[in-house]
């Protein structure tokens, strides 16, 4: 993904006095009042999505309310006589479905010859996103022993900005921002883009503000001593387009390429708003989240902030999970990236594989319906290339950016084949190989032509046009891919781990043509891994550093720098015993390991900034694709040490790891230092944890067999036990313990249908 700097339960106590108020005691915001905190808290539900302050606010940064790809509320702020509230605490419920926030008065100033004194007002926000609507309980309590008169606003506005100009990027023209209109005491405001499309959100409230303006809603609440009283708001997305009426399709889609079976439905019918309306949100949001964790086995241990890392993971990735009419899809990221990616999807099917296998299953279709089908340099697509990014906004639909359907990644071509070969070897799905045989062919045609004209017959990359992304692999920044020097290589470049991405891929292609008694074909797919392979050891090796550079340049010549990069190598299983052993010393040393987890980039190398986005600091994805490879090359005790790292990150950083974060090494009683614009949560960082366990236990699945082969398995430091229960294997289930037991680690399973081997 692209570095966002580069560019740039409710109560109703008493009965509420809304009397009118008096214009001279309404206090008017006039300064920023974003002071609690910098933190930022989430809700997502399809393609829309809010970020908001602890106090419950949004301030016009880098937060607001987002409908695919365009901020339609960029401001929302609560006041009392003009001042924000004191914050208590804010938060985002376990399963990632309601924000609260609890908050106090400050002083409020002497109305009707009475003044309140600070902390006696307890405000309660609590909020919910369903569908495109979002829904909002504020609930005062008075616990002064004298009534109180609280004069309150609700300020709002949007500035219908696409992600990219949220991000940073300048436009020469935009839409027109039209004048807000308030309609049967509602506050209608929108925006017509230079796609044609309106976009538009509704404000309504209950009960109706006795003061109602284009950008406030103002009410004076006369609150009795011991006494609560609730204000509800909504704010419904609209959008309506050249073709459509108010019938609830979503017209902003870009049309090049994209299939209207999986746009977006905006619901434009006039939203309820009130406490029932907030408590059937809130019912629908926990019922979403419920099926999606009843997919997933259950992860449980002695430990209970391991448990609670977990349990946040899996909140997270039910977050960012959308179901769409292919089948559940991983969205990358909130803010910068919540929409369809192909490679952090990818990844996040093969992290999770393991524990619910249907997250694999909707990727692939989803993939597979979106694959090229012709040459567009714009979008650096090619037939058989399968999908970097998908966009929905504005600036995509105009072609101001070429991301609407964007194909500039080398990688998730021949890492869609891997996911589909993962996926029938975990749950003897063939049929979706049949139903997915055609893509599978034109993706492995495509990443054969590419290597055909590789004068080493490896898979490289050179973008199409200026407007897309240099650099193509997953570290996709400008500047992450460099000579010893510093100095940037000429294209094509030809990535060390995606050659094993690409070997790995054509073996796949290889086993699905045998079973599909095609064996000139299989031994044609045979030939070339095997030669990726030769070529990588002869081509990547640097001997005097024990371990693979980076890439090739155009010209052939190795760019050699010491990068994690390698790490993919060895989780795909590629080079030899002895390499890959090199590699894992080399990926434990000082070099790489901070302390709490593994660098992009080695100490001591060209470019190498702890706090840049892709050269030295530390990926969780990253480092869970390491562990892999460090596990699959005897270094289990290493796996374990980099899971322990990561988890002692994940407490420091409140049970969520970050999309990334810097890699300072790290110091006695210092946490790890953030990056500032980091996605969070991020779908592969989520993730992270399941890759790196199913590593540690040595579990392998084979579905065809009913069995589940465990070899070696150990756990961090501070697990006595750990339970993977309701594991499905084929159409049965089981549930696997796993304990020490005289200092080693022992599995024991259920008798059932499914066999449990343990490999000594």
């Amino acid at each position: 993904m692209q570095d966002p700097e580069a560019l740039g339960g409710l109560t109703h106590a008493g009965k509420p006095d809304l009397t009118a108020p008096d214009p001279d005691a309404v206090f008017i915001p006039t300064e920023n009042l974003n002071v609690a905190s910098a933190n930022q808290y989430v809700l997502k539900s399809g393609d829309t999505f809010i970020v908001n302050d602890p106090l419950g606010d949004i301030t016009g940064r880098d937060d607001g309310l987002f409908v695919n790809d365009m901020r339609v509320l960029s401001g929302l702020r609560l006041t009392f006589g003009g001042r924000a509230p004191s914050l208590l605490s804010g938060s985002v419920s376990s399963d990632n479905t309601a924000f609260t926030a609890h908050l106090t008065n400050r002083p409020l100033p002497p109305l009707g010859g009475t003044s309140t004194p600070e902390g006696v007002i307890h405000v309660q926000r609590i909020r919910v996103l369903s569908g495109t609507v979002l829904n909002e309980a504020i609930e005062l309590t008075n616990y002064g022993t004298s009534d109180a008169v609280v004069p309150l606003s609700i300020s709002f506005s949007s500035d219908f900005r696409d992600m990219f100009e949220v991000r940073g990027l300048k436009r020469p023209k935009q839409g027109t921002i039209k004048a807000p209109r308030i309609e049967n005491g509602e506050v209608l405001l929108e925006y017509v883009g230079l796609d044609d499309v309106t976009r538009g959100v509704r404000l309504a409230f209950s009960p109706a503000p006795p003061k109602l303006l284009a950008d406030r809603a103002d009410y004076s609440v006369n609150l009795p001593a011991q006494a609560c009283v609730s204000i509800y708001l909504s704010v419904a997305v609209q959008v309506r387009g050249r073709d459509a009426s108010s019938r609830g399709v979503d017209v902003s889609q870009p049309t090049h390429g994209v299939s209207e079976a999986h746009l977006s439905q905006i619901d434009t019918a006039r939203p309820r708003v009130g406490r029932a309306a907030v408590r059937a949100a809130l019912v629908d949001a926990h019922l979403v989240m419920r099926e999606r964790r009843r997919a997933t086995a259950r992860v449980r241990s002695s430990n209970p902030l391991f448990n609670a890392w977990i349990d946040r993971s899996l909140a997270d990735l039910g977050l960012l999970t959308t179901d769409l009419a292919t089948g559940p899809y991983p969205y990358a990221g909130i803010p910068w990236f919540s929409t369809p990616f192909g490679r952090d999807a990818v990844i996040t099917s093969l992290q999770t594989l393991w524990l619910q296998p249907g997250l694999a299953g909707g990727v692939l279709r989803f993939l597979a319906e979106h694959q090229a089908r012709e040459d567009s340099a714009f979008r650096d697509a090619a037939p058989g290339k399968i999908m970097h990014e998908m966009r929905k906004g504005e600036m995509a639909a105009t072609g101001e950016v070429p991301f609407a359907l964007y194909y500039g990644g080398v990688d998730t071509t021949p890492l869609f084949i891997v996911l589909a070969g993962a996926y029938v070897a975990r749950t003897g799905d063939t049929g979706l190989v049949d139903e997915l045989w055609p893509a599978l062919q034109r993706a492995a045609q495509w990443v054969a032509g590419v290597c055909d004209r590789n004068r080493l017959g490896l898979l490289d990359y050179q973008r199409a046009s200026d407007g897309g992304l240099a650099n193509q692999g997953w570290k996709d920044s400008h500047d992450s891919v460099f000579h010893a020097d510093g100095h940037f290589p000429d294209g094509p470049i030809a990535l060390v781990e995606v050659q094993a991405y690409a070997s790995a891929a054509f073996d796949t292609m290889a086993h699905f043509a045998t079973l599909r008694d095609q064996h000139d074909d299989a031994a044609r797919y045979a030939k070339r891994a095997t030669s990726i392979r030769a070529c990588v050891e002869e081509k990547y090796w640097m001997e005097d550093s024990s371990f693979y550079g980076i890439a090739l340049d155009g010209r052939g010549e190795l760019c050699r720098v010491l990068a994690s990069n390698a790490g993919h190598l060895l989780a795909f299983g590629l080079p030899s015993k002895e390499r890959g052993e090199a590699v894992a010393r080399g990926l434990e040393s000082t070099l790489f390991h901070t302390g709490w987890g593994v660098r992009t980039l080695a100490a001591g190398q060209a470019r190498f900034n702890p706090m840049a986005y892709h050269n030295g600091s530390v990926w969780p994805h990253d480092n869970a694709l390491c562990a892999r490879g460090l596990a699959r090359y005897g270094a289990k005790a290493a796996a374990v040490r980099l899971l322990q790292a990561l988890f002692q990150a994940a407490v420091n950083f409140d049970m969520r790891l970050p999309e990334l974060f810097c890699g300072f090494p790290r110091r006695r009683g210092e946490p790890p230092t953030a990056y500032p614009v980091a996605c969070l949560p991020q779908a592969w960082a989520a993730g992270s944890p399941f890759m790196m366990l199913e590593a540690c236990l040595g579990l392998t699945i084979d579905a065809a067999k009913r069995e589940v082969i465990i070899e070696q398995p150990m756990l961090p430091e501070g697990i006595d036990w750990l339970e993977v229960g309701d594991l499905r294997v084929g159409d049965s289930t089981v549930s696997i313990t796993f304990r020490r037991v005289a200092g080693k680690v022992v599995a024991s399973a259920e008798q059932g249908d499914v066999r449990v081997i343990a490999l000594l």
